[in-house]
Parts: structure tokens; sequence; C-alpha cells
């Protein structure tokens, strides 16, 4: 289908046709700069404010993402089931659960300074409450349609985006422990905090699964297409998020024996590997990008899995004590906010042009659809 010549006057109807899953990822990665952020061990003036400002971005993208894919699924059905039955963009649908789940948590570390504690309380378990359960059921389901009706991929081989969907109980598993203290002593704490182990377990199992699959495309197939390169930063989220699943469940049950040494056994080595796929990932961009890798929403696998390894640099610091790792976790916070800026403002003058939401002119399952 040719690209419409003047997008920006279509129908508001039409124009959320094209709005994929895919753009909740607009959502993660913009909460994680504040929820990073806002851990940060480093005391700079106006950090926190400048969080709590970024939290709030978040929370209006979702429930603006959140109407516009409800208009979608009414208005444009045949076009939803499409997507579900598209391999390149199906697996977008984890990122539905990680943005409810990355907002609920940030609603609790920054948000109760505008609406008070109750009240982050409150909404982050609804969104964590919603998040997970969109987080159990794609971890399922697009696996299933992956092998029943995305056959047609197969000879194509992995790609970083088969991640997302296993992905997403890591992150109910990371930020679930922040809500451990408010629920009544006993049974209700101890639930949650094995339900969040069992997804720890569920996650890390299936990406153990998943990433040398990965990893066997990139070494038989050679580079992924320039489009798609940036999905290579996926391989981070599981990574960093697991690090930080690791330190949090040590801050949730301070009680239990060996919980910090566990985390940092867990966490040092994991994060090396971390790492060393950054500065792979990282090496495929720039060839990528001297090759005439322009703007696509694949930029933001920049964000949110970059934020993960701030996170899970932060969760080391604090149980390893060790000034490099404080200094890794800025580090790599001052990396996530570049490509932040980056990835949004050019999202932002593609919204604007009408770009982003026009049809995608290669419709074929293998080309990158990043729309």
């Amino acid at each position: 289908m040719a690209t419409l010549a003047h997008p920006v006057s279509l129908p508001r109807t039409l124009a959320v046709r094209h709005l994929g899953p895919n753009w909740y990822a607009t959502v993660m990665g913009t909460a994680i700069v504040g929820n990073a952020g806002a851990t940060l061990p480093l005391r700079v003036p106006g950090l926190r404010a400048a969080c709590t400002a970024v939290w709030a971005l978040s929370l209006l993208m979702l429930m603006t993402l959140l109407a516009a894919r409800a208009l979608h699924w009414a208005r444009h059905r045949d076009q939803a089931r499409a997507h579900l039955l598209d391999p390149a963009v199906a697996p977008f649908y984890g990122c539905l659960a990680m943005a409810l789940v990355s907002v609920g948590g940030g609603t609790l570390i920054v948000g109760r300074d505008v609406i008070g504690p109750e009240a982050a309380v409150a909404v982050d378990a609804a969104l964590y409450a919603a998040g997970t359960a969109v987080a159990l059921t794609v971890a399922v389901t697009i696996p299933y349609l992956m092998v029943v009706h995305h056959g047609g991929n197969r000879g194509e081989g992995a790609s970083p985006v088969w991640l997302l969907p296993v992905v997403s109980p890591m992150v109910s598993a990371a930020l679930g422990p922040l809500l451990v203290p408010h629920l009544p002593p006993g049974q209700w704490q101890r639930t949650l905090l094995f339900a969040c182990y069992g997804m720890f377990g569920l996650s890390l199992l299936a990406t153990l699964v998943m990433l040398p699959l990965v990893l066997g495309r990139l070494l038989t197939g050679g580079p992924l297409p320039l489009a798609l390169t940036p999905t290579l930063f996926l391989v981070l989220g599981p990574l960093g998020q697991s690090t930080t699943a690791a330190s949090t469940f040590a801050d949730a049950a301070p009680g239990v024996a060996y919980g910090g040494a566990i985390a940092i056994l867990y966490g040092v080595p994991v994060m090396g590997f971390a790492l060393l796929w950054l500065a792979l990932a990282g090496s495929m961009v720039l060839r990528a990008r001297r090759r005439g890798m322009g703007f696509a929403m694949t930029w933001w696998a920049f964000t949110f899995p970059v934020g993960t390894c701030v996170t899970g640099a932060e969760g080391l610091a604090r149980h390893t004590g060790l000034a490099a790792l404080r200094w890794l976790a800025v580090l790599l916070y001052a990396v996530l906010v570049v490509a932040w800026l980056v990835a949004a403002s050019r999202t932002v003058r593609g919204l604007v042009s009408g770009a982003l939401l026009a049809a995608p002119r290669e419709p074929s399952p293998g080309t990158a659809r990043t729309r």
C-alpha cells in the first residue's frame, strides 16, 4: 500500500488504523527515565522534580495510548487481528504489559510526591494487577501464535523482538516488591513475593531458550536489516531487569538469609554480559547508521532496555557499596537520557508530519515493520 500523500489531513479514526502495540514502547521508555533517575545513587538538585515530571508525562502518554488503541480495536478490528497474526507486530503486545507496570511503579517511586502515598499505592496496585495479567497472558498467547500461526516466518531466523512477550513478567517481578510493604503482613506479603519469584523464573528460563536463537541468527544469518538493528538492544531488557529483580527481592525480604549475597552473585555476572552485549549492539548500530539507517520506532529500543541496566547497576551498587557500580549507573543513565531525547524528539516530528501513522510502505512480514 502506498504512503498517503497528506497523512495529516486524514480523519481521526483512520489516523489510528496503523497504530500498533509497538507504540507502548514510548511509554516504557519514558517511564524508565523517571524511575531510574529517582533512585540514582547521586544527589542532584532538581533531579527528583524532573523525574516526577517525566512520570507525569508517561502517565499522560499511557492514558492517551490506551484510548487510541481502544479506538483502533473498535474501528479497525481487521487491522487489529492482522497485527496479532503478523510475526513482526504480535510480540509487541508485551510492551502493553510493561508500560502498565512501569508507570505503576513510577507512581509509587515519585508520583506519591504529587498525589500522596495512599493514592499512589492504589494507582500502582491497579496498574500492576492489570499489567501483570496482560504479561502472563501474552507470555503464553504470543508464543502459541508464533508456533501455530506465524509459521511463514520460520525461515527468517529469530529476532530480538521475540523476547518482548517473555520478558514482560520479569518487569512485574522486579516492580512487585515495591507493593509488598503496603500489603497486610503474613500471607498477602508472602504470596506476592513468591509470585514475583515465580515470574522471575518464568521469564528467565524463557529468555535462556530464546537468547541462543537470537545470537545464532546473527552468527549464521549476518546483520539484521538496517531498520531492525536497534532491536538488538532489546536483549539488554531481560539482563538488566533480572538483575534489578534480584536486588529488589533482597530489599523486600531483608530477613531472608543471604538475599543480598544472592543478588550480587547473580547480578554481577549478568551485568558483565549486559555490558558485553551493549558494546556489541552499539557497534552494530554504528555500522547500520553509517550505511544509512534512518529513524524508525525501533529507536525506542535504545531507552527501556538501557534503563533496566541503570536500575540493575543501582541495585548492585546498593548491595556492594562499590563506587564503580554507582558511577556505572550514572554513566548508563546519561546514555539513557540522551537516547530518550533523540527518540522522543524524532517521534514528535514524525507525529506532526503524519509519517509515523501512515500506512507502512512494505507490508511484507519480512520487512522492518516499524510504524
